[in-house]
């Protein structure tokens, strides 16, 4: 399927790794110009040096005023890939101020903060966009030692669905993908003990966790113009799990 995504301008967060690194390949592979933004600058220096042209932005989202500065100015913006997230886990009665305040403000703070950057850009231009928010199955279905985390991304879907109910008007488009557990770093770490694999693996109707690409392929179509009629959805890429 042709996506027609050349020439545009996209930003990614969360570029460094995983399923952001992932998505600037694809959407530099595609013809799009990507800015990259990630708080690890030499994952941003191998990332330019993979796919020349990039351009990167080295910033911590956790922090309001930062993004500002960084983002502030950032140019014309068609596509948007909301990415960037932690995964701080901890049983319910050790959560600490630290873990919510950390999850919280990567997680949904600067969702909203990245996405009024781009969406005032467009709407300034007169300009249609697309904006993928990068949930979980974890915003749908509890989690052991997930509290803090299923809440952020529980938070995310509805907030998708607000953008999406405001943005709307302006033909700025908002979905959500919400993959199970994908063997990026992030995933690998948290889900390496084979005990704990095996119960995950256990609800998945098709057995298997998600790979970086099979993420990458519903953001793309999120992105392009061939789901131009889809706007506020919570699209699963989870094997069956909520289905389970």
């Amino acid at each position: 399927m042709e996506l027609g995504l050349a020439g545009r301008r996209a930003l990614v967060t969360g570029a460094g790794k995983g399923i952001g690194r992932g998505t600037v390949q694809a959407l530099h592979a595609a013809g799009v110009q990507v800015v990259a933004v990630s708080r690890t600058q030499a994952d941003l220096d191998s990332l330019v040096r993979e796919c020349p042209g990039v351009e990167p932005v080295c910033v911590d989202l956790g922090d309001w005023e930062a993004t500002e500065q960084a983002l502030g100015n950032v140019g014309p913006v068609d596509l948007l890939v909301n990415n960037a997230g932690v995964a701080l886990l901890q049983p319910f009665l050790e959560v600490t101020k630290e873990a919510y305040d950390t999850s919280f403000n990567v997680n949904l703070r600067a969702v909203i903060q990245v996405s009024q950057i781009v969406a005032r850009g467009l709407i300034a231009r007169g300009a249609p966009g697309s904006i993928v928010n990068i949930s979980s199955q974890a915003s749908q279905r509890a989690l052991t030692n997930h509290s803090v985390y299923c809440s952020t991304k529980g938070a995310m879907d509805m907030l998708t669905k607000a953008m999406a109910l405001e943005l709307g008007p302006h033909k700025i488009r908002v979905n959500a993908v919400n993959p199970t557990v994908v063997m990026t770093p992030m995933g690998q770490t948290n889900w390496s003990n084979p005990q704990k694999a095996k119960t995950m693996l256990d609800r998945i109707p098709l057995g298997k966790f998600a790979e970086v690409e099979n993420v990458v392929d519903i953001i793309l179509f999120l992105l392009s113009d061939r789901s131009s009629m889809t706007t506020g959805s919570t699209v699963p890429v989870d094997g069956g799990f909520l289905a389970s």
